[in-house]
């Protein structure tokens, strides 16, 4: 059986693994971690939990540390693009803890937190760089980030990154790079437009694959009950009160589906707390700690989470709701069963929601175990009271049948509108800038990633068209 120690890595790393309890590579990093250290272009098919964060941060901190050379100012060595906020930050961590016997310097770049601290990290230059494409665009915009001094570019979970939407900033992002550059591109399905992708970025590219695409963890033991809509949070609160969930995800399609269910549990006495992408980065720091330290026994969550929530021993997933996307119910349950271990899986569905389960079940090719738990009476006694402990919301998401619901607030393009009456009147904006005078337009001002106000023209103090820019929020 293969060690690490059979992989020719730094005796740094191989410390730093044994530190972990790590001695056997899982598939994938056993097929890639010799490639990648060859400086090959590789093209990695691995589902959630296989490992593949190992599979490239091993042999990139090798190649780093063999060549070790200072980062130009502004710039990194590494390039390394995440779909999420949570997902960057538990790679960037994966990065220290295998190289923290090497001295290199790792950051991380995403929306929601200050522009400062960033600014200041990368200014010195950074071995490793873990971003978000929406908050690294911005820094491109404003010159306090430079990718010509980048060796490797990494894009890991490259069909999520399409789904929220991100391919057009993934390729502004890529033509700014060198043409001399390793590139590895990690993704556990492979549809159509992710070849497509793969093609523009990888040169002659060896592929490693552990796994059919679109394919779920067989430790995981899946069902899936019949439950009318309306139904779900008392049946949800029943199941969690069984001392057999230890510590669960609860996935719903919406950011304030997952609030309203978390208000529920918590008003029926189940520790609960919900993450999605309208929270702070610091109400989700804080959830997300909570859940680790097991304060919370319930993380209600929507799919931007999927693949970014990575804590130990999750005995539970629940989907709420199913995904509009089928393979994102891989991706969701694969949040259990971690490192070996056993899980469980159920799922409810509402008769509005059969035909998202055939699809899952076509991607999947499995057909799920089914309960029928509809005109329950119990069930029916306990919806009753339900919107007196968590009353619905007048409030109607727009957007609730789009499977891009969850698109980050990075990617919600805010543009200025003209100020009228020659720069006299008012200047509004979408998100509301109220009165200015003297050709002064407030709502520039709450744009996300134009921090430095409105541009002018030379004359008479008009405000001139303002550039469309990124959001910076994820």
């Amino acid at each position: 059986m293969t060690q690490f120690s059979d992989l020719g890595l730094a005796k740094p790393l191989l410390k730093a693994l044994t530190d972990k309890g790590y001695t056997t590579p899982t598939p994938i990093q056993a097929q890639a971690i010799p490639t990648v250290m060859t400086g090959r272009d590789l093209l990695g098919i691995a589902q959630t939990g296989t490992g593949k964060t190992a599979a490239f941060a091993l042999p990139i901190l090798h190649r780093l540390a063999e060549n070790k050379k200072a980062a130009p100012r502004r710039g990194f060595r590494c390039l390394v693009l995440s779909p999420t906020r949570e997902l960057a930050t538990q790679i960037a961590e994966s990065f220290r803890d295998y190289g923290k016997h090497m001295g290199l310097s790792v950051a991380t770049i995403f929306g929601g937190v200050k522009y400062g601290p960033q600014m200041k990290a990368l200014a010195a230059g950074v071995d490793v760089v873990v971003a978000t494409p929406g908050r690294l665009m911005d820094h491109l915009g404003e010159k306090s980030a430079i990718l010509s001094g980048v060796e490797i570019f990494v894009l890991d979970e490259a069909d999520q990154m399409l789904d929220l939407g991100f391919v057009v900033p993934i390729r502004k992002i890529a033509s700014q790079l060198p043409k001399e550059r390793q590139n590895l591109f990690f993704s556990a399905t492979m549809p159509n437009e992710i070849g497509k992708l793969a093609g523009e970025l990888l040169k002659n590219p060896a592929q490693v694959s552990v796994t059919p695409s679109a394919t779920t963890v067989e430790r995981i033991d899946q069902s899936l009950i019949f439950i009318e809509a309306q139904r779900k949070r008392p049946l949800l609160a029943e199941l969690l009160a069984d001392k057999a969930v230890e510590r669960s995800i609860v996935f719903t399609r919406t950011k304030r589906g997952a609030d309203r269910v978390a208000k529920y549990l918590v008003a029926s006495g189940i520790e609960a707390a919900a993450i999605h992408g309208d929270k702070t980065q610091g109400q989700r720091e804080r959830a997300l700690a909570a859940f680790k330290a097991g304060e919370v026994k319930a993380l209600i969550a929507t799919d931007i989470a999927a693949r970014g929530i990575d804590v130990n021993d999750v005995s539970h997933v629940f989907n709420y709701e199913l995904p509009n996307v089928p393979e994102s119910y891989v991706h969701r349950i694969g949040r259990t069963a971690r490192k070996g271990k056993d899980g469980v899986a159920i799922s409810f569905c509402a008769d509005d929601e059969r035909p998202l389960l055939k699809d899952i079940q076509k991607a999947t090719r499995q057909t799920i175990p089914t309960f029928d738990r509809r005109n329950d009476k119990s069930l029916a006694a306990a919806a009753a009271v339900a919107d007196k402990l968590a009353p619905p919301e007048k409030y109607v998401d727009p957007r609730r049948a789009d499977p891009r619901n969850n698109v980050p607030s990075e990617l919600r393009r805010q543009r200025n509108r003209p100020n009228k009456g020659g720069g006299q009147g008012q200047g509004q904006g979408r998100n509301g800038g109220g009165r200015s005078g003297g050709g002064q337009n407030a709502a520039a001002k709450s744009g996300g990633g134009d921090f430095r106000g409105p541009k002018r023209s030379g004359g008479g103090g008009a405000v001139t068209a303002v550039e469309t820019r990124w959001t910076p929020i994820d």
